[in-house]
């Protein structure tokens, strides 16, 4: 603990416990059904579902790794990047939020994503419910373990303590109040958590702009490092042993920077596609109490989006602006934020502000760890082994792959000093190339059938992880984000299977028609 100020200890202390009494207040409302432990039985307001859904959906990747990118190649990648997901935030709230909410009702009342495609294709032998909820807990896993990485690296950098513990300890604090309280305390959680991210990064990057001397100050000191302010590429830190050349306090840069086509642009953007198959945002749809509430919560989430990450960006930027050789690779450059925050506030509200940082991570692991526990439990133990299991049972089975999934994650986070950014890119494209295409077909195309409902789910996540391992070393034109090349070849399967198989029978297109229309 030798490396920062009991007082930021105190502030940061004071915010679990009060996350973890939250927990402990909804435990009694969320374990007396499965549809309340899972899914809050659909009463979530518009800014719990608003703010809750995107607090889960950005995770310590926020705070961290999207500045760590923009601290340190600039502006190119981070910028792209928070374009992409912004204008994916919009459309998904404009255009699958009402139609999902009114269907997974009307699809026999459905709690969770795997279980609404499994009803949606009258998947009797439940085999698309046992595919989406495989690709659910391996996704999700790594996702947990980015999270617990987040963990590691604050505490670590903050106290100086082992890392491995500290992944430890916020690991098991998080499973608590998520296992005590369900979706209920995930959603309340994280409604605090998301304004308390929007909050610190908003103070955060005020001061950083007022310690450099303003918008002109920043400029002035970012001026000397080539393309750091490239809209259309990116700078290039010249490295050696392993970290950046630092030449008499000066961070050495290449003349030549990388510059960006427009296929790395539109492959960056790419991102935003991961939206339509997050599960962690579309189960707040499912949530949301009423259908008329919808237009409220898209308007909340959009401009929330928008500010954090605006701030996010610019932190990355000020951080360079006013500490231009503090971190020498991508990985320790995610550690900007916590090193304005303790250099910009008395230790007890650094302590707050740094907490940001672990309601960024809380808020997305919580949502995963429930995710993937209601998957397995409700939809593989009960609806495939156990179908006469009682609901106490079922709970029960989720606490355990809570802690199964808790503990993987662990393994995942101390298996080596990885990049926030890339591991959340990595779990962010199996998930939306999985999911996202049979999403948008499932709730707008009735000829989609459920034979091309299997093969999409497939083909996405299988297309990610062998573009990623395999495709993309090729470089050149193959050299894109994984996730763009897997969502449209997921859309081709699904788009041909479907044509290619039997219409979906009269009961399948009348509740199409129903789902079209409906308002709950």
């Amino acid at each position: 603990m030798s490396g920062a100020n009991p007082q930021t200890l105190i502030g940061m202390g004071a915010y679990l416990l009060a996350m973890i009494a939250i927990g402990l207040w909804y435990a009694r409302r969320s374990n007396s059904n499965l549809e309340e432990y899972f899914l809050a039985k659909r009463s979530f307001g518009p800014w719990v579902a608003a703010i809750s859904a995107e607090a889960s959906d950005m995770s310590g990747w926020l705070l961290m790794g999207l500045p760590g990118v923009a601290y340190f190649t600039g502006l190119g990648e981070a910028f792209w990047t928070a374009l992409g997901l912004f204008i994916g935030t919009w459309i998904n709230w404009a255009l699958v939020a009402k139609r999902l909410r009114s269907y997974s009702q009307i699809a026999d009342n459905a709690i969770t994503l795997p279980e609404f495609f499994s009803k949606r294709f009258h998947d009797k032998k439940r085999i698309l419910l046992a595919i989406a909820a495989i690709i659910s807990l391996v996704f999700f896993s790594i996702y947990v373990g980015a999270q617990f990485i987040t963990f590691g690296k604050l505490f670590s950098n903050l106290f100086g303590a082992n890392q491995v513990v500290m992944v430890i300890l916020g690991a098991v604090l998080v499973m608590l109040y998520t296992l005590l309280g369900g979706f209920w305390a995930v959603g309340m959680t994280d409604l605090i958590q998301g304004l308390l991210m929007v909050t610190a990064l908003v103070l955060v990057l005020a001061f950083g702009i007022v310690h450099a001397g303003g918008f002109a100050g920043v400029a002035e000191n970012l001026k000397n490092f080539p393309h750091f302010l490239d809209f259309f590429g990116t700078a290039a830190p010249k490295m050696a042993d392993g970290a950046q050349s630092v030449v008499n306090g000066v961070p050495v840069f290449s003349g030549e920077g990388t510059k960006y086509s427009l296929l790395t642009i539109i492959s960056t953007m790419a991102w935003g596609l991961g939206y339509f198959g997050m599960p962690q945002v579309l189960v707040r749809f499912m949530a949301i109490n009423k259908t008329s509430n919808i237009r409220r919560s898209r308007n909340i989430a959009v401009i929330w989006c928008f500010i954090a990450q605006l701030a996010a960006v610019g932190i990355g930027l000020v951080g360079r602006a006013l500490n231009p050789a503090s971190f020498g690779t991508g990985s320790d450059s995610e550690s900007i934020f916590i090193l304005l925050s303790q250099g910009f506030f008395p230790p007890l509200l650094a302590g707050i502000v740094i907490s940001g940082i672990l309601a960024a991570s809380m808020s997305s692991s919580d949502s995963y760890m429930l995710i993937v526990s209601s998957s397995l439990a409700n939809d593989i133990f009960k609806d495939i082994f156990k179908k006469d299991a009682s609901e106490a049972l079922v709970m029960w089975v989720a606490r355990l792959t809570m802690l199964l999934v808790t503990v993987f994650g662990v393994i995942i986070a101390v298996s080596g000093n990885q990049s926030i950014f890339r591991v959340v890119s990595y779990a962010w494209a199996g998930l939306g190339a999985s999911f996202g295409p049979l999403i948008l077909f499932s709730l707008f195309w009735k000829r989609t059938t459920f034979p091309a409902a299997v093969a999409g789910v497939l083909s996405g996540g299988i297309m990610v992880a062998l573009w990623k391992n395999v495709i993309a070393k090729l470089g050149g034109i193959f050299d894109v984000y994984e996730l763009l090349p897997a969502f449209v070849i997921s859309s081709l399967v699904i788009f041909l299977v479907s044509l290619a198989t039997k219409q979906p029978g009269p009961e399948i297109e009348a509740e199409f028609e129903q789902a079209k229309t409906a308002e709950f």
